[in-house]
C-alpha cells in the first residue's frame, strides 16, 4: 500500500521533519523551476482544457473534470477526458475501456472518467490528446498542470479550502509540487474546493470560483443507515464526514492511504466486523473501483460531485476555450453521464 501524507505536511508551525527535509524539498523545486523555464509546451490537436493541484494528494480534481465535461457536452462540445492513469500500468496512448480494464491496468480514476464518457490514458500527454482527436473536440485532462509537454488553453487549480497548501514546504519537506507562486503564475483560474477561507494566493490575478463536493442524489439512499467506511482518498475524513452529513450512522471507519487497494484479508476483516454490529459495508466511488467484481458486488459505493457557487462564472470561464459558442445550456444527452 502507499504510504500515508505525513502528519506535519498540515501542521501549522515549523516542525523538525520539515526542517531537515527542507533543502531536498528547495531541490525538487528548483528542478521543477528548471524545467519549467526551458519547457516548449507544444500544441494539441483540440484544445484542452486542464484541472490540476498544487499538491500531492486528492483535492476533488477528478468531480471537478466531471463537471466541466457536462457542462462542455451541454454547450454542444464532445468532451475527451485524459489522464496519465496514476495507480496503474498501462503506460498508453490507448482508450480506456472500464468494462474490460482493471484499476490495477489503468488507474481508479481512469475508470471513473472512462465510465462517464470517452477517455484517453497516456503517460505522455501530447501523444494522448492526439489520440483523443478521433474522439471528440476538446479535451478535458485530469491532472496535468505540472506537465509541460502539452499546451493548455484553459488551465484550473483546485485547492482545497480548508487544507490550503499545508506547511507551504515543497515534497518531500511539505505537500506541494512546485512552489506556490511559480505554480499560480501559469494558471488561469483557482477553484476553491470546500467551505474554508482558503489560502493566499499570492500575486494571483486570475478569477477564483468556489466549489463543493456533494454527494450524489443516489448517494442519500445511505441516509439512517448503520455503515462500516472505508475510504482510500487524499483525505479519507471528508469522506467520512459526507456520510455523516447525509445522517448515516457510521459505526467504524477505516481511512487507507491515497489509492491502497485493500487486500482480501482486510475486506474480509471489514465485512466481518460490519456482520457482528449489523451494519452495511461502504466505501467511495473511487475506492470502489479498486476492488475485484466480487468485491463492488458485496461493498456499498457513493459518489460526490463538484457544485459551483457561481455557475455564471463557470460558464465564462469554459467561453474562452476555442470553438465554443456561448449560448443556452440544453441537454447533454448521453454524452456526459452523471455520477453514480
Amino acid at each position: 500500500m502507499r504510504l500515508e501524507a505525513p502528519a506535519f505536511w498540515y501542521r501549522a508551525g515549523a516542525s523538525p521533519a520539515g526542517a531537515l527535509l527542507g533543502p531536498l524539498g528547495a531541490l525538487y523545486g528548483a528542478v521543477v523551476a528548471w524545467k519549467t523555464a526551458r519547457a516548449a509546451p507544444q500544441k494539441a490537436p483540440l484544445p484542452v482544457v486542464c484541472v490540476g493541484n498544487l499538491t500531492l494528494g486528492g483535492t476533488g480534481k477528478t468531480p471537478v473534470a466531471l463537471a466541466l465535461a457536462r457542462r462542455l457536452a451541454a454547450q454542444g462540445r464532445r468532451p475527451v477526458f485524459l489522464t496519465r492513469g496514476y495507480g496503474g500500468r498501462a503506460r498508453g496512448p490507448l482508450i480506456v475501456d472500464a468494462g474490460a480494464m482493471d484499476a490495477r491496468e489503468a488507474g481508479d480514476e481512469a475508470l471513473l472518467l472512462a465510465r462517464a464518457g470517452p477517455c484517453v490514458l497516456s503517460r505522455d500527454r501530447l501523444a494522448g490528446a492526439r489520440l483523443a482527436a478521433g474522439l471528440g473536440d476538446v479535451v478535458v485532462m485530469d491532472d496535468g498542470h505540472q506537465n509541460l509537454r502539452l499546451e493548455k488553453d484553459l488551465s484550473l487549480l483546485v485547492v482545497d479550502a480548508e487544507a490550503g497548501f499545508g506547511n507551504g514546504r515543497v515534497f518531500p519537506a511539505g505537500p506541494l509540487r512546485e512552489r506556490v507562486d511559480r505554480g499560480l503564475a501559469r494558471a488561469d483560474a483557482v477553484i476553491l474546493m470546500g467551505e474554508g477561507a482558503g489560502p493566499p494566493l499570492p500575486g494571483f490575478a486570475g478569477s477564483i470560483l468556489r466549489a463543493r463536493l456533494e454527494p450524489t442524489e443516489a448517494a442519500r439512499r445511505l441516509k439512517g443507515a448503520r455503515l462500516v467506511a472505508f475510504a482510500g482518498i487524499g483525505r479519507p475524513g471528508k469522506a467520512f464526514a459526507t456520510l455523516e452529513a447525509l445522517g448515516a450512522v457510521l459505526v467504524a471507519r477505516h481511512a487507507l492511504p491515497d489509492h491502497a487497494v485493500p487486500g482480501e484479508a482486510f475486506l474480509r476483516r471489514l465485512a466481518g466486523e460490519a456482520e457482528r454490529v449489523g451494519a452495511r459495508l461502504v466505501t467511495t466511488q473511487k475506492d470502489a473501483a479498486r476492488l475485484s467484481p466480487d468485491w463492488r458486488a458485496r461493498v456499498e459505493s457513493f459518489a460526490v460531485e463538484a457544485r459551483f457557487a457561481d455557475e455564471a462564472a463557470l460558464e465564462a470561464l469554459l467561453a474562452r476555450v476555442p470553438g465554443l459558442r456561448e449560448r443556452g445550456l440544453q441537454s447533454a444527452g448521453d454524452a456526459i453521464k452523471p455520477a453514480i
